[in-house]
């Protein structure tokens, strides 16, 4: 399944960096949810994003919207991450890809898991995909030129 705009984003329920299940459930009629795929904890270009959402954290919060990372890692690793860089939303622990699958993020040289963002209104549509593994920044200025046009 890929995912496109003007689709229902697939519900899913994953562990965070502390432990509790998050689905994305819990957000509909609430908020409207950043879902951020990303490759790995604490490398180079993953850390450059994350530290990107984290400084604008307060403007998503203001546009009435949450942020989440998603990836591979481990709940300890994200644990780790998000301490290091204090990241003040979520990440979650897809160990298996199974939501990476779910949502269609594709792999980059069939190897690397893609690095793809999702904006999602409050109702659970998709309004916005943006992908691309180099503009790390872009993911963040998308997303918020995005949540400028969704009605809160």
């Amino acid at each position: 399944m890929t995912v496109k705009v003007g689709d229902t984003a697939p519900d899913f329920t994953l562990p965070s960096q502390t432990g509790t299940s998050v689905s994305l459930k819990d957000f509909k009629g609430k908020k409207n949810v950043i879902v951020y795929f990303y490759p790995k904890d604490d490398t180079p270009g993953c850390t450059t994003q994350a530290c990107a959402f984290r400084d604008s954290y307060e403007v998503f919060k203001d546009a009435g919207a949450e942020v989440i990372g998603i990836s591979g890692d481990t709940q300890q690793a994200h644990q780790q991450f998000a301490t290091k860089y204090q990241l003040p939303f979520t990440l979650l622990s897809d160990t298996g890809n199974k939501v990476r699958q779910l949502y269609g993020v594709p792999a980059t040289l069939w190897i690397m898991p893609g690095r793809v963002t999702y904006v999602i209104d409050k109702e659970g549509v998709v309004k916005h995909i943006f992908d691309s593994m180099l503009d790390f920044k872009a993911h963040v200025a998308q997303s918020l030129k995005t949540l400028e046009t969704i009605k809160s």
